[in-house]
Parts: structure tokens; C-alpha cells; sequence
């Protein structure tokens, strides 16, 4: 929730921004907290603007923004990207951001979407890629890290390289008008990069990252020493770190 907390529509969703217009409706998926969402609701307003979360947890902090933006427009409701709670043709815009990789099946995810999106609307997905992150320094602790998520994300029947199948997925879904481009995360700042290390940190020792782990060996010993790794990564004076997102924006025929 804190590093998700950090997304803004600028540094989120830049890819988007020139296709969204006042009054336009926007659906996005995986919400979670919402500040992209927000973000989004203010440059289409006052169009209506929607976010949902398979869970109620990071709705309440969704609908705590908004409140605090004193946004009354924006709905935050539970719906599951498999089977979207809307009609067809319902949105402008269908959006997603860092959430396919999470799935079993995003091409059927995409297809959803795209059945919600009003013809001549748009389908978009940004997604990271765990291959192609890079970090300095080169502390061994982080390599294992991304060993072992790579490992749990697809004993989970998810793609952590998500970024690079991206085409491959949305030609699967039947998509055709479609740009791909890629953007970046870099942190590359003591305060920004001692906030990545141990919220990473924290992250990776939680109950539920080290129940999935321990099905593949890792002790508990393992995960600690992991994350000494990020926080002692967080605290070098030279520490940067780059994450390659894929994104995808689909214009659907008229």
C-alpha cells in the first residue's frame, strides 16, 4: 500500500494522458489505493470515474483520498477483473495499472476490458518486468530476492515478466489498434532509495510473501538476510534503481 501510494498519474500513466478529455468515463482496474485514479478523475471530470479492488482494504484508503480531495464524483466499489460488474460499452476509458502481471490469465483480462470500453474507447495496462530491473549496487541479496519472487509469482500462475509479453497478450485478446511503448521508474535519490529499500524490505518479510516462499525452500533466515540486503541497499550514498514498465493503449474500432 505505501509504495502503491506513491503512483500518480504523471509517473504512472503518462502514456495515457494525451488521450483523456474532460467528461470522458474512466474505469480502473486494480485501484488500490487510488491516487492514480484520483488523478485521472480530476483531468476528465466531470465525467464519472470508477476503481475497483478484488478486496476491501485498499478501497477504504481509496475512498479516504478522495474525501480528502473532496471528491464526491469517484466510485470505489469490489469487482473482479475476470467478470466486471458493468455492461457492455459502459467506459471511455478501461485502465489498469500493474495488474496483469498478477493474473492467471490476462488475456482474458484484456478481453473483459475491452467488452466494458465503449466502441472507439481505449484499452490501457501498464506492467513492470522483474528480468529486466536493474539496481547498483549489485548486492547478491537483491539477486536472490528476484530469484525467488520470479519463482513464488509463477508457482502463483503469474507473469512477473509481464512488460515483454504485453503484444503477445493483446494480440491473444483481439486487440488490433494498438501502441506500445515502455517507461521507467528510477530512483536514484538517498530519500526515494532508502524508501524503496525498506519498504521492499518490509514488503518481503511479511507473513504471506514468506508462506509462499517457504513452498520452495526459503527459510525464514533466508527472507531476513534478504531484507538486511534492501535496507542496506537503501542506505548506500551511490544506490539507483530502474524498473522497465510495458504499456499498452488500445483504441477499439467505432
Amino acid at each position: 500500500m505505501a509504495s502503491h501510494g506513491a503512483r500518480t498519474a504523471a509517473n504512472s500513466a503518462g502514456y495515457l494522458l494525451p488521450v483523456l478529455r474532460q467528461g470522458m468515463s474512466v474505469l480502473d482496474v486494480g485501484c488500490g489505493p487510488g491516487t492514480i485514479t484520483l488523478d485521472l478523475a480530476e483531468i476528465v471530470a466531470p465525467g464519472v470515474v470508477v476503481g475497483i479492488e478484488n478486496v476491501e482494504k485498499p478501497l477504504v484508503a481509496a475512498r479516504a483520498g478522495a474525501a480528502e480531495r473532496g471528491d464526491t464524483r469517484t466510485r470505489f466499489e469490489l469487482g473482479d477483473v475476470m467478470a466486471l460488474p458493468f455492461e457492455d460499452d459502459s467506459f471511455d476509458i478501461v485502465h489498469a495499472h500493474q495488474v496483469l502481471q498478477h493474473l492467471t490469465d490476462p488475456v482474458g483480462a484484456l478481453r473483459e476490458m475491452a467488452r466494458v470500453a465503449k466502441p472507439g474507447g481505449w484499452v490501457a495496462a501498464r506492467d513492470a518486468d522483474y528480468a529486466a530491473m536493474a539496481w547498483y549496487p549489485e548486492l547478491p541479496e537483491l539477486e536472490e530476492w528476484r530469484t525467488i519472487y520470479r519463482r513464488v509469482a509463477r508457482g502463483n500462475g503469474a507473469e512477473p515478466d509481464a512488460a515483454r509479453r504485453m503484444r503477445t497478450w493483446a494480440q491473444a485478446a483481439g486487440l488490433t489498434d494498438v501502441r506500445y511503448t515502455a517507461g521507467t521508474w528510477n530512483y536514484a535519490d538517498s530519500e526515494t532509495c532508502r524508501w524503496w529499500g525498506h519498504s521492499q524490505a518490509e514488503r518481503y518479510s511479511a507473513e504471506l510473501f514468506a508462506e509462499q516462499a517457504g513452498r520452495y525452500g526459503v527459510t525464514g533466515d533466508d527472507l531476513v538476510r534478504i531484507a538486511a540486503g534492501w535496507r542496506a541497499w537503501g542506505e548506500e550514498p551511490d544506490a539507483w534503481f530502474a524498473i522497465v514498465n510495458g504499456e499498452l493503449l488500445a483504441r477499439l474500432p467505432e
